[in-house]
């Protein structure tokens, strides 16, 4: 798997936007991604260094249309934390 098919989109929250101080970053991630596969493709996409990674599943969510029952996707989720002498990961320009 490449580095850009692991690393799906950032996801920008008021609490992921607040974790940025703390050089912690929530990327949104393929489903099959491992650890070891998100931490390369970071430190590859963005030229930072990466010292630790946890990873969460998120369950879809059910939803209804009329009658019918479906489910949103299920999706993984990982945060990323930087090493101190590391740089910053510019996400969007603040202004």
């Amino acid at each position: 798997m490449e580095s850009r098919d692991i690393i799906l989109r950032p996801v920008i929250t008021e609490a992921s936007v607040a974790d940025i101080d703390n050089k912690r970053y929530t990327f949104d991630v393929h489903t099959k991604a491992t650890k070891t596969q998100v931490k390369h493709a970071i430190e590859d996409i963005f030229g930072v260094k990466v010292a630790k990674v946890n990873i969460m599943n998120v369950k879809g969510t059910k939803k209804r249309l009329g009658q019918y029952v479906g489910f949103k996707k299920n999706r993984r989720k990982a945060i990323v934390t930087l090493t101190a002498e590391s740089k910053e990961i510019t996400l969007f320009n603040e202004e």
